[in-house]
This record gives C-alpha cells, sequence and structure tokens, in this order.
C-alpha cells in the first residue's frame, strides 16, 4: 500500500478540505453564540497574543535550523570540489 505523503497533491486537498471545514465550523458557531462580552474579548486576546508568540518561536527555531543545515551542506561541498580537485591534478 502507498504512503499518503509520496503524493503531496493529495495531502494538500486533504489538508485543505479539513483546514476549510474547521473554520466554517468555527464560523457557524462563533454566529450562533452571538458577540463577546468583554471578558471573553480579553480572555481571547490574551489567548491570540500566546498563540502568535508560539508561531512566531517554531518559525525562528525553523529557519535558524535550515539556515545551519544549508551552511553545512555549503561546507560540505566545498570540500568535496577540494577533494576532487586535489585527486584530478
Amino acid at each position: 500500500m502507498d504512503d499518503i505523503t509520496l503524493h503531496p497533491l493529495v495531502v494538500f486537498a486533504v489538508t485543505l478540505s479539513i483546514l476549510w471545514f474547521c473554520a466554517w465550523l468555527g464560523a457557524a458557531l462563533f454566529r450562533r453564540r452571538g458577540a463577546l462580552t468583554e471578558s471573553a474579548r480579553e480572555d481571547f486576546g490574551l489567548i491570540l497574543t500566546a498563540t502568535l508568540a508560539l508561531l512566531g518561536l517554531i518559525i525562528g527555531f525553523t529557519f535558524s535550523m535550515a539556515i545551519s543545515r544549508y551552511d553545512l551542506r555549503k561546507t560540505h561541498e566545498e570540500a568535496e570540489a577540494n577533494a576532487i580537485g586535489t585527486e584530478f591534478k
């Protein structure tokens, strides 16, 4: 049986449909419940701030790891090119 991760378009379509459904469900529940009270609005702002801060940390760590891997790859490619050049002479 094929692994689903080997088909990126299928993963994209499934993920997009799940995210769309969740957004639709959240909007429907929000409309049914009505407007937020002032205390609920303050709590929502706090949760939103914390969530965005965590997202920023995740993105920062991801870029940091990607940059270090890229630098390591460049170093290894340079060493390999030097080794090939030395061997060729």
